[in-house]
């Protein structure tokens, strides 16, 4: 019986052995065929999909800056109001250039200059378009003016003879706030005001003080006319020179 199991024993190894070759052969065949390599080798090169080019190089020419004439239209000459009809009340008038430029009778010599005792002064320099205001021989004050075009501001000494917050002047339709009448001519009073407002409420000759644009009046800033008419006083001596 010993005889009997011992040959079984050696009879079986052999059959395992053959069993173990197999399944190896098997693992190596199945590892081989799924490597790239040994696909290649088995079944023949395979065609590897590539991804379409789905853009491409352009020559673009470089963005340079443009740059845009844009016209510019320089003022030459001061903005002038259209002439209106004259309303039906007058406050106050302003001097016309035709007026000033035309002889006449002296109105000024003749008018009677209010008598005055104080100190204060003002001076109106036409050369520089400037306006010197003194008090006790001191000057407080230096405002740039604007003066008449064409000369027609009159050179000579005068005083302040009226004073109005906020005078009309019907030959252009202009209300001239802080208003200092100085001198008449041919029936009309010449002054020291702000600038003209319009009667749609836009301010004319902003802009322009420094040069001549007045029709005979002597203009100031809006602040620095205020600040004049609350300084000054009837009888005032008011000097205009060159």
């Amino acid at each position: 019986m010993n005889a009997l199991f011992l040959n079984g024993r050696i009879r079986m190894i052999p059959i395992l052995l053959l069993m173990l070759l197999f399944l190896s052969i098997g693992f190596i065949l199945f590892f081989f065929a799924a490597s790239p390599a040994g696909a290649s080798i088995l079944f023949g090169p395979t065609s590897v999909p590539t991804q379409e080019n789905l853009w491409a190089y352009a020559e673009l020419p470089k963005p340079t800056a443009m740059q845009t004439a844009v016209p510019m239209v320089l003022a030459t000459e001061p903005p002038t109001p259209p002439a209106t009809e004259t309303p039906g009340s007058m406050t106050m008038e302003i001097v016309e250039e035709a007026a000033v430029s035309a002889p006449a009778v002296d109105e000024a010599a003749n008018a009677p200059v209010p008598s005055y005792s104080g100190s204060k002064y003002i001076l109106v320099d036409i050369s520089d378009q400037h306006m010197y205001v003194y008090e006790n021989n001191a000057l407080i004050y230096s405002f740039v003016a604007s003066t008449g075009i064409n000369n027609a501001t009159r050179v000579g000494t005068f005083a302040v003879q009226s004073k109005i917050p906020n005078a009309y002047g019907s030959t252009w339709d202009i209300w001239m706030p802080n208003w200092l009448g100085i001198y008449w001519s041919h029936g009309l009073e010449n002054g020291i005001h702000a600038l003209p407002i319009l009667p749609n409420g836009a301010t004319l000759w902003e802009g322009y003080l420094g040069r001549p644009v007045s029709y005979g009046c002597v203009v100031l800033g809006t602040y620095e006319a205020q600040v004049l008419y609350d300084w000054s006083e009837i009888g005032t001596p008011v000097e205009i020179q060159w």
